[in-house]
């Protein structure tokens, strides 16, 4: 009994560890052009990227553009997953911000 236990512990640890997962910046660029471009380009006009690359942009981080991320999806109502939103971080980040990414 006391080794079904030990067992039953040790898989519901397991469970709740993160799975690493590269992200797709590919994937990323997708989501990005499916759901963030409109709301970019009616901000700055042009195909929206210049909102990335203005001198008073508000993300100076990695960390900080996860968060804002997560804030544009919470507006939207979009749901994503966590790797929804590392993948369009990869892709915002490989093309725009180039941030050093902790790994």
């Amino acid at each position: 009994m006391k080794t079904t236990w030990i067992a039953i512990a040790a898989l519901c640890a397991g469970a709740s560890l993160p799975v690493s997962q590269a992200a797709d910046a590919g994937r990323g660029k997708q989501l990005h052009d499916k759901h963030c471009i409109d709301c970019h380009s009616g901000m700055v006009g042009g195909d929206g990227t210049l909102l990335y690359t203005r001198k008073n942009r508000r993300v100076h981080s990695y960390d900080a553009l996860i968060k804002q991320i997560n804030r544009c999806d919470q507006s939207l109502g979009l749901k994503w997953f966590p790797e929804d939103v590392r993948d369009v971080a990869a892709y915002l980040n490989r093309e725009f911000y180039k941030f050093p990414v902790k790994r």
